[in-house]
């Protein structure tokens, strides 16, 4: 198992890396997470599991499966989350307060695990927050009640890059109860900068404090790895067109944008000036169309995506950011918030909500006629997923003037002008749909970024001793 000290620690590109690497091993290895809490979702067999997992599952070689993540929360408001069990969204239980959600939970996280590990040699199982998160201890499922269920040994790792590591896993290590430290088998410092040699005699004393051995030390890396919260901070490293995000508060999936951010200029728009020299500009998903039309008109950034439109900038728009962008959303069973509002206008197109969530996966080829700005996707066949409760179909009023034809050969999607609109989420994780948008096509295809992780951890954990750990 592996434990952080917090989160974004590291916990998930480490299991990552352990999956790509005990697999290069020969081992059948399949990543777990008894609840994962993220809007970054992607479309596995069975229906929603955290993004973290679905690339975890490829590293190991598994198809992605509801089971690699039995529980998924996706945070809907400050004091509110969506719950996913084994992929499906559970109606009774999102209504159900926290502490009292765990004992309903649990039986699913055991059968699921139980399920997975009979048909596996080894389960790399990834922690939520820290262990040691003493006010949750009652209800914590990712953690300690899967690891002493599982009877798992454990990595303990931290973000040295953020100051204070020692502190942070000697104090992570003395909150434990005596029997969680006995199963930790050793600490990992992560994203460290410099000589290694520097930080003796550290990991000596933290030995001799609690018994338990540094067994990585990891560089900061530029792994590649799509991060999990899509919300990595930096610009694009590309050369391709200068391509701005639009992130709202609550917009979700944004990790599929990791390959444009790897092929171009490519930064997030939260201000009306981020929008300024856009050569091509995404709508991303929106876990909260209506909430995120109310932030848009009050930064300006409503404002400002309608003169880019006026300068005939491209807006492609996916899933919730065609929402936003089209005449009206009308959400009859309060699936957001009962009522109709008022959508940008940009996309001649009202949206409904249904009382079903639609999950699935998809595949589709764009039109062979594409008009500009869209004309270098004509004809591509892609896959992807979906994940939404709104359909979006053409207004009678087509308020914009422009001409609204669809996207792909089976009538879905719309181009209206410069706006081209899609459900399909993922359509850019594919280099030649990137290279169409931006003009170049990112440098590492993903089955290149979980070699590299495997490398990763042959290189810089104790490998020998993980192993032993598991004997």
């Amino acid at each position: 198992m592996v434990w952080g000290t917090s989160s974004w620690a590291g916990k998930s590109v480490l299991t990552t890396a352990l999956c790509a690497s005990l697999r290069r091993r020969g081992a059948r290895v399949v990543p777990f997470k008894a609840q994962n809490m993220s809007n970054n979702a992607r479309v596995a067999e069975g229906g929603e599991i955290g993004a973290a997992q679905y690339f975890q599952a490829l590293a190991a070689g598994v198809v992605p499966a509801v089971e690699h993540n039995p529980v998924l929360l996706k945070p809907e408001a400050g004091t509110r989350s969506q719950v996913v069990v084994l992929g499906r969204v559970d109606r009774a239980l999102t209504q159900t307060p926290w502490r009292e959600r765990s004992p309903q939970l649990w039986d699913v996280v055991r059968r699921t695990y139980d399920s997975l590990a009979r048909a596996a040699d080894i389960v790399v199982i990834e922690g939520a927050g820290s262990p040691a998160e003493v006010n949750l201890a009652d209800v914590d499922l990712a953690n300690l009640r899967i690891a002493r269920y599982a009877d798992a040994r454990a990595l303990l790792v931290c973000d040295i890059d953020r100051g204070g590591a020692f502190a942070h896993l000697f104090g992570t290590w003395s909150l434990l109860e005596v029997e969680d430290r006995l199963r930790l088998g050793g600490f990992v410092l992560n994203r460290f900068r410099g000589d290694p040699a520097l930080l003796a005699p550290g990991p000596a004393i933290l030995e001799k404090l609690t018994g338990t051995p540094t067994l990585g030390i990891v560089p900061m890396t530029d792994h590649g790895l799509p991060d999990e919260d899509g919300a990595d901070p930096g610009p694009g490293r590309g050369t391709g067109r200068r391509t701005r995000i639009v992130r709202g508060p609550a917009a979700s999936n944004l990790d599929e944008w990791w390959a444009m951010r790897e092929a171009s200029d490519c930064r997030w728009a939260t201000a009306p000036a981020d929008l300024a020299d856009a050569e091509l500009i995404v709508m991303p998903g929106s876990k909260l169309a209506v909430a995120d039309l109310a932030w848009l008109r009050a930064t300006g950034l409503g404002t400002a995506l309608v003169a880019a439109h006026r300068r005939g900038v491209p807006i492609l728009a996916v899933c919730g950011g065609a929402q936003l962008l089209g005449e009206e959303i009308y959400d009859p069973h309060g699936a957001e918030a009962a009522g109709r509002y008022a959508g940008l206008g940009l996309l001649g197109a009202v949206t409904t909500y249904g009382e079903t969530k639609q999950v699935h996966r998809a595949r589709a080829r764009f039109r062979a006629d594409l008009p500009a700005p869209w004309a270098a996707l004509s004809g591509l066949e892609v896959e992807g997923y979906e994940v939404h409760y709104g359909s979006t179909v053409p207004s009678r009023r087509a308020g914009t003037g422009a001409v609204i034809g669809p996207a792909f050969t089976d009538g879905s999607g719309m181009v209206c002008g410069p706006v081209l609109a899609v459900y399909v989420h993922g359509l850019c994780e594919d280099p030649r749909v990137v290279r169409a948008l931006v003009g170049a096509e990112p440098p590492r295809p993903i089955t290149s970024v979980l070699d590299g992780l495997a490398d990763l951890a042959d290189s810089y954990l104790d490998m020998k001793a993980v192993m032993a750990l598991l004997s």
